[in-house]
């Protein structure tokens, strides 16, 4: 079963205690300190200069801007203020992924939220105040009108664009459930 982001949380913070000998306190206040604005010079300082692996750092990095502490209901809110209208699709996108298995996650992101099992399968995004955005990572699948073809090397292999509840349709239900099969 598919650990929670708590836990995730949890055991990234145990592991960069044990492989530095510091906890999280110390590497957030060492950027804080640090005066550096920008995440990518942040990163940099703790990869280069202190030597910590690529998602140590960007944990570090991460929970020194705040971002760690954010709830999930109130990412997941912010996401749909100003586009209230647009918070039914989602709702309906998240029961039908939850419907699909009981190892399914879902993760409230600050922009957008995933849906995975052992990895991201679909990821919806409010991307208008009159569109949300579902990203399915849909590999050997060929496009449609309606399930565009994303560039390659992004996690989503393609996109719909849904303007209703009603776009959740049954095309829609069963490329999601291809995407959960696939992840």
């Amino acid at each position: 079963m598919a650990k929670s982001p708590e836990q995730m949380l949890e055991s990234m913070k145990q592991g960069l205690l044990e492989n530095t000998g510091k906890p999280l306190d110390h590497w957030t206040d060492l950027v804080r300190k640090s005066g550096l604005e920008k995440f990518g010079d942040q990163m940099k300082l703790l990869k280069t200069e202190h030597g910590l692996t690529h998602g140590y750092a960007n944990l570090a990095c991460q929970a020194a801007k705040g971002r760690l502490d954010a709830n999930e209901g109130v990412m997941l809110a912010n996401q749909y203020s100003g586009k209230e209208s647009l918070r039914p699709i989602f709702d309906a996108l998240a029961a039908h992924a939850g419907a699909l298995g009981k190892d399914v996650e879902v993760a409230p992101k600050k922009t957008s939220v995933a849906f995975r099992r052992s990895k991201n399968f679909a990821v919806v995004t409010p991307a208008t105040k009159t569109r949300v955005d579902l990203g399915l990572n849909l590999k050997g699948t060929r496009g449609t009108n309606r399930l565009l073809e994303e560039k390659p090397g992004g996690m989503c292999t393609h996109k719909v664009r849904l303007t209703s509840v009603a776009d959740v349709d049954a095309e829609l239900k069963v490329w999601l459930a291809e995407a959960y099969t696939q992840a």
